[in-house]
């Protein structure tokens, strides 16, 4: 048996600071339940309260990473075999694809869209900004470099007040079968 077929899939999920990573646990929990071991990478501002950071790292058993390791300190996660990115921000889709790598999470999926590992984007835009110029030529480029890109999601009320759903699973199914 190979090194690779001997150990289990790693996923990065990359969190930005949208209303909806509240539920990040959800996709957590359908990756384990797909044999995935996951990391999350939280880009700083999701950090400061738009998801429950105790309990994501309780189900993954990692540490969050937010920021830079220093020099000389170990890697926490090993490399990944695919990344999710959701929710995915206006912010995070153009400077990503600006190659503007400020922040680690940005960094990460910089460098990883040059590996070849698959990456999944399930944006959370609201319409205005879905509509800025910049944003459409974000995902042309994005899209340009194979990432792959599940259905836009303003979070918009419904007729009856609800939000709909938010399709973490897809995610998953965008990294395992394109």
């Amino acid at each position: 048996m190979t090194e690779q077929a001997a150990r289990t899939r790693f996923l990065y999920v990359v969190v930005c600071a949208a209303g909806i990573a509240a539920d990040v646990g959800e996709l957590i929990t359908a990756a384990q339940e797909r044999d995935w071991e996951v990391g999350v990478i939280a880009t700083p501002v999701a950090m400061n309260g738009f998801f429950d950071t105790a309990a994501v790292e309780a189900r993954t058993g990692r540490p969050i990473r937010s920021a830079w390791r220093t020099p000389g300190e170990p890697r926490p996660f090993p490399a990944p075999d695919a990344v999710v990115v959701a929710p995915a921000t206006f912010n995070t889709v153009n400077k990503w694809a600006a190659g503007i790598a400020d922040t680690l999470a940005l960094g990460t999926l910089c460098e990883v869209a040059g590996l070849g590992v698959p990456i999944a984007v399930l944006p959370c835009v609201a319409d205005a900004l879905a509509a800025h110029p910049a944003y459409r030529d974000s995902l042309e480029r994005l899209r340009g470099m194979g990432v792959r890109f599940g259905d836009p999601y303003a979070g918009e009320p419904g007729e009856g007040g609800g939000r709909p759903e938010f399709a973490w699973e897809r995610a998953l199914d965008l990294v395992e079968h394109g």
